[in-house]
């Protein structure tokens, strides 16, 4: 190890960090808008896509100082004003809510969720009635002129005059279509601005006009179905997230002063309290064992696939599943501040940090559509002015190109895609923490990763004690104990660890004190003492006292060198190893697999051991002995190369750098708040694996989302140049809207099952017996 990564918090090892990143990476990657923690919400009942959204920004945005100041939840139906936002009342955002054909209320935690159910449920039932009145009237039809007449409506259009029955149930079933609608096509219309709202509204209106009833009823009920889609494709998504709530138990079954055990909400539950859970049951709060021991499935919280044994001091978390055996465990967090509950609210809040090409959906729809009603009106003036044709052919393929052009099916494809995705990965143990950073990874040229517990385990172990001159091996270590006794660094508990195993008392030095960057040093009966880089070393005068051969020997090792002395010289040296990943060869070469280019380690590490560890690996460049100022600068210089960098460490370590990358991975965020809670995406284990599977996820949502998009796109275009030819039918043109919706729907939500990944255990296997070597700290 080099001089200046050793000291009482050892600086490359131990890095205090702070939020410099808590805004995640400063490049190309910027989330469209604040999440929404802070301000006032509003329940928006009819906020279901981004047109919406749309609307919204353009009607309550010039009130609150701009766009900037709102953040939406669609998923959740959630607006919120910022902290920043010019203040208006309740009251008055909720007229300007109106305004708009939706309904606002302050936001209820409470009730959000039964709003939003009922809101979908409303639009069930009207969407059932006009379908229903649609079918009753599609039946006369049937009774009056028989299964040849009901061909007729499809192949035809205004020849006949329709009955007065049957074109009273039709427009019966136009009112239920457009009810819901009709708020926001007015509102439109009155802002001079266009939605697909008012496209619908325009296009039955004229069919109205012609006579054609049931084209009216056709194309008002499959829109009000594909709205209906739309809000529940919307609540299957946000119910997968709402999943994640019901792995923590509701209720505790909790050991009161007396001894005696009672079982209460795990709301009532309080830091400091002992509860009981026995074999198979789940752990409702975050805590640690106090008596017993079993085999934990963490998989809900870190994706592990294998149980992780627990006994008295471990941590456990709520959400997961006690294997085997009863225990008894010390609450740590309260409900609301469990581990799985700050997931839960990170995962709901991810939508406020949408994807760019969410972004820019929006946009083209919001230029898209007064496109559109332009063409409708050339395709309905033009061919009779200019060439005398019919008025009625051509104001009908008018209508016609309205109801295809509508966007439901564009709009809706990317947030549930998003969503999805976000909701599979955190399954999965990887927070990822907004849509921004979902099309990110799957970017990615360069990744930059810190050394210690990313490709090295994090857990050191003493593997050689060299005694040099009259000190003996029990002298030696129990010198350095008697520094390092009350210290929790990986270093420090490797050495206290030796000791245990070598049965040696340890008591602890007086008057320790911390030389930053260097080492320790105290006094026993004995003297003074201390322990450190062979820099300190030096600095004391020590340094020709260090043999050269034994030093070159250790470092070539890629082991961390740690010198023990006391007054009168060096007493000896200890020899500290950090065993490599047993997947990381496999690992770095799918990543490189992958397409990323350039995989750097950026370490405060000695250049001997950096590289030994590289090499090991298969890691192209090596960065070693740097501040962290040293590394923000390599991130920037990649930053300049590179169109995607990604900085992976620990969440707190690395602070700086990983603020400078375009995107930051934490690794190992459990027990970690400070990790869940800044990183841009947090592995909830400390299994480097999860980067090349978070690489083909991003890849795989990308994939679906350009598939929805394209096919969208596609089926519009041909219905386009169907009209152009007056070969399209307005029933067919809706249908076909209604068929892509469905569809792209159905595909986006193949995301909420993500592909497992077997990097982990195949790289176990296949490198299991190659002996990976060791390596320093």
């Amino acid at each position: 190890m080099s001089s200046d990564t050793y000291s009482h918090g050892h600086d490359d090892e131990i890095k205090h960090g702070h939020n410099a990143f808590s805004s995640g990476g400063c490049g190309d990657i910027v989330p469209a808008g604040p999440i929404p923690n802070g301000g006032r919400s509003f329940q928006v009942s009819g906020l279901d896509c981004a047109e919406e959204v749309a609307i919204l920004n353009r009607v309550v945005g010039p009130k609150v100082g701009g766009e900037e100041h709102l953040a939406f939840d669609v998923i959740n139906g959630r607006m919120t004003l910022l902290e920043n936002a010019a203040k208006l009342s309740d009251e008055d955002v909720m007229l300007l809510v109106a305004s708009t054909g939706m309904t606002a209320k302050p936001w209820d935690d409470g009730n959000a969720a039964q709003d939003q159910a009922a809101h979908t449920a409303r639009q069930r039932r009207f969407t059932t009635l006009s379908g229903g009145f649609w079918a009753a009237g599609f039946g006369w039809h049937i009774f009056e002129t028989g299964m040849g007449g009901a061909l007729g409506l499809f192949s035809g259009h205004g020849e006949v005059p329709m009955p007065l029955p049957e074109a009273a149930l039709f427009v019966v079933a136009i009112l239920f279509g457009v009810w819901l609608v009709a708020p926001k096509a007015w509102s439109s219309a009155r802002r001079l601005s266009p939605d697909m709202n008012l496209l619908m509204v325009v296009a039955v209106s004229g069919a109205i006009g012609l006579g054609e009833f049931f084209e009216a009823a056709t194309v008002a009920f499959f829109f009000s179905l594909s709205l209906y889609l739309e809000s529940w494709s919307v609540g299957r998504a946000r119910n997968a997230v709402s999943a994640l709530l019901d792995l923590a138990p509701p209720t505790v079954r909790l050991v009161r002063a007396d001894g005696s055990e009672a079982t209460v909400p795990a709301a009532d539950v309080f830091v400091g309290d002992s509860f009981i859970v026995r074999g198979g049951d789940r752990i409702p709060l975050d805590g640690e064992v106090i008596e017993g021991a079993g085999a934990v499935d963490q998989a809900p919280i870190t994706g592990e696939s294998a149980l992780v044994p627990k006994e008295l001091g471990d941590e456990v978390y709520a959400g997961t599943i006690n294997g085997e055996g009863t225990l008894k465990i010390r609450a740590t967090k309260t409900a609301s501040d469990t581990v799985l509950a700050k997931i839960i609210r990170m995962v709901g809040d991810a939508h406020a940090r949408r994807a760019p090409v969410e972004q820019w959906v929006t946009k083209f729809a919001r230029i898209y559509t007064p496109i559109v009603m332009i063409v409708a009106v050339v395709i309905a003036l033009i061919p009779p002015l200019a060439f005398g044709a019919s008025w009625g052919f051509w104001f009908y393929n008018a209508l016609v190109l309205l109801v295809i052009a509508c966007p439901c099916a564009l709009v809706i494809s990317t947030p549930v895609s998003i969503v999805a995705a976000l909701t599979a990965s955190a399954r999965a143990g990887v927070l990822i923490k907004g849509g921004t950073y979902i099309e990110a990874p799957g970017r990615t040229t360069a990744l930059a990763l810190d050394k210690t517990g990313t490709i090295t385990m994090g857990e050191p172990e003493v593997a050689n004690v060299y005694p040099l001159g009259d000190a003996s091996e029990r002298e030696l270590l129990a010198s350095a104990a008697s520094l390092e006794v009350r210290s929790s660094h990986p270093l420090a508990r490797a050495i206290l660890t030796k000791m245990e195993q070598t049965d040696i008392s340890i008591s602890t030095a007086e008057d320790i004190r911390t030389v930053p960057g260097r080492g320790l040093e105290g006094r026993t009966e004995r003297g003074g003492i201390w322990l450190g880089s062979d820099r300190f070393a030096e600095e004391k005068g020590f340094g020709a006292s260090i043999p050269s051969e034994l030093r070159n020997q250790i470092e070539s090792a890629g082991s961390t060198l740690v010198v023990v002395g006391d007054e009168n010289g060096v007493t000896g040296l200890l020899e500290l190893r950090d065993r490599i990943r047993p997947e990381a060869r496999s690992i770095v070469a799918r990543l490189h697999a992958q397409g990323v280019k350039s995989i750097i380690m950026l370490t405060g590490d000695n250049e001997q051991t950096a590289r030994a560890v590289a090499a090991e690996v298969g890691i192209d460049e090596v960065r070693a002995q740097l501040l962290p100022e040293d590394k923000v600068a390599a991130i920037e210089e990649l930053s300049e190369q590179h169109e995607m960098v990604a900085m992976i460490g620990d969440g707190v370590n690395d602070a700086p750098a990983m603020a400078r990358a375009h995107y930051a991975v934490a690794m190992g965020a459990v027990g970690s708040d400070a990790a869940i809670e800044t990183a841009d995406i947090a592995l909830m284990t400390d299994d480097i694996a999860k980067v090349p599977w978070l690489i083909d996820h991003s890849r795989r949502t990308m994939s679906i989302i350009h598939q929805n998009i394209g096919f969208s796109l596609a089926t519009k275009a041909l219905f386009v140049t169907l009209t152009g030819f007056g070969l399209a039918s307005m029933w067919g043109a809706i249908a076909a809207d209604v068929g892509v919706s469905l569809l792209v729907v159905a595909n986006a939500l193949r995301l909420l099952k993500a592909p497992e990944d077997h990097t982990a255990q195949t790289a176990a296997n296949t490198l299991g017996s190659q002996g990976i070597g060791a390596a320093t700290t």
